[in-house]
C-alpha cells in the first residue's frame, strides 16, 4: 500500500515506504518536513496569492458579468470560467496554510480532507485546460476574423466549457476516491493512499505531468507560434506596433505559465522516476523534495494569482474599466 502526502496541490510528498528508505540513512530526520522558517515562507505566500487572487479573479467576473460588453466572445468566455476556476483554487489555500503551519498534521477531518484535495485537483487541470482553449481560440478567432459566425461560437463555447469541466472531474476522480487521513508518526496526515505498492502513484502524478503540463505547454505554444506567424505574415509593415503587443503578450503568457508550473512538475517527475525505480534514490532526492519541493508548490500556486492579470488587466478593454471604477469610487 502506497501514501503520498496530498500537501497543497496533491502533487507529491512522501509514502511510507518513502520514509522507511530514509530512515536507513543516519544523517537524514525523516521526520522533519521543513524548517519553521521555511513553513512561515509557504503561509505567507499561500496567504497573499489567496488575497490577491480573490481581488483580482473577483475583478474579472465583476468586469465580464456585472459590466457586460455589448458584443460578447468565446475568448470572455473562457476568461469567466478561467477566474472561476482560479476563484475556488485559491479558496482552498487557507486549508494547506494551516495544514502546513502545523507540520503538515491535517486538523480538518477525513470529510474536508477529500473535499479540499478533490477541489484543489480539480481546479488545477480545469485552470490549466481553460488557459489552453484560451490559447486555441485565440488563434482561431483571429485566423477566422472574416466569417461572421459569433451565434455558433458562442453556443460551441458553452459545450466546450461543459467538456474542459468534465474533464478536469474526470482527471480528479483518484484524488477523489484515495485521498485520506492517516495517522503517521503520531500526526493525522491528508493522504493519497493507493493499493498495490508505489506503482500507482507513479501513474497518479505521470497522468497529472502529461496532462497538466507537457500536453497543454505543447499546445499553447504551438498555437502562439501560430497566431505571431500569422500576424506578421498580414501585418507585415503596416502594423508593426500592434504586432510588437501581441509578440510581448504572448511572450508573458507563455513564460508565465511555463516558469510557474515546470519547476514543480520537473522534481514531480524525479519522483515518479524513483517510483520506477528508474533512478538511485539517495540523500539528494529527500532534501530537494523537503525544502525546493514546497517553494515550487507556491510558485505553481501563483498562477492562479497572474492569471486574472495576465488575461484582463493587460487588455487595454479591462484596464480602462478598472480605472472607471476607481476613479468613480
Amino acid at each position: 500500500m502506497t501514501e503520498g502526502n496530498n500537501s497543497s496541490v496533491g502533487l507529491l510528498n512522501w509514502s511510507l515506504t518513502d520514509l522507511d528508505r530514509f530512515s536507513s540513512l543516519e544523517d537524514i530526520d525523516v521526520t522533519a518536513d521543513g524548517t519553521p522558517i521555511l513553513r512561515v515562507f509557504i503561509c505567507v505566500v499561500y496567504s497573499v496569492v489567496c488575497a490577491v487572487g480573490l481581488v483580482g479573479n473577483l475583478l474579472v467576473l465583476f468586469f465580464i458579468r456585472v459590466k457586460q460588453e455589448r458584443k460578447k466572445s468565446r475568448i470572455n468566455f473562457f476568461v469567466l470560467n478561467l477566474a472561476v476556476t482560479d476563484f475556488q483554487f485559491v479558496l482552498t489555500l487557507p486549508f494547506w496554510a494551516v495544514d502546513t503551519a502545523l507540520d503538515f498534521s491535517w486538523p480538518f477531518g477525513d470529510a474536508m480532507c477529500k473535499i479540499i484535495s478533490s477541489v484543489t485537483v480539480m481546479n488545477m487541470y480545469a485552470s490549466v485546460f481553460f488557459l489552453t482553449a484560451m490559447s486555441v481560440t485565440r488563434y482561431w478567432s483571429v485566423a477566422s476574423s472574416l466569417k461572421d459566425r459569433t451565434r455558433q461560437k458562442s453556443c460551441s463555447a458553452k459545450w466546450i466549457c461543459v467538456v474542459l469541466w468534465v474533464s478536469a472531474t474526470f482527471a480528479t476522480a483518484p484524488t477523489s476516491i484515495f485521498s485520506t487521513v492517516r495517522n503517521v508518526a503520531g500526526e493525522k496526515l491528508c493522504l493519497l493512499k493507493f493499493p498495490d505498492g508505489q506503482y500507482w502513484l507513479a501513474v497518479y502524478h505521470l497522468q497529472k505531468i502529461i496532462f497538466a503540463f507537457v500536453l497543454p505547454m505543447a499546445i499553447v505554444s504551438v498555437s502562439y507560434i501560430m497566431l505571431l506567424r500569422f500576424i506578421r505574415n498580414r501585418s507585415m509593415k503596416t502594423n508593426t506596433k500592434r504586432t510588437s503587443q501581441v509578440t510581448k503578450s504572448v511572450t508573458i503568457v507563455v513564460l508565465s505559465f511555463f516558469l510557474c508550473w515546470m519547476p514543480n512538475h520537473a522534481i514531480t517527475f524525479w519522483g515518479v522516476l524513483v517510483k520506477l525505480n528508474a533512478v538511485h534514490w539517495d540523500k539528494s532526492y529527500y532534501i530537494v523534495h523537503t525544502y525546493v519541493f514546497p517553494v515550487t508548490v507556491c510558485l505553481a500556486h501563483a498562477n492562479s494569482c497572474l492569471n486574472p492579470v495576465i488575461y484582463c488587466l493587460m487588455r487595454e478593454e479591462f484596464r480602462k474599466k478598472l480605472k472607471d471604477l476607481l476613479y468613480r469610487g
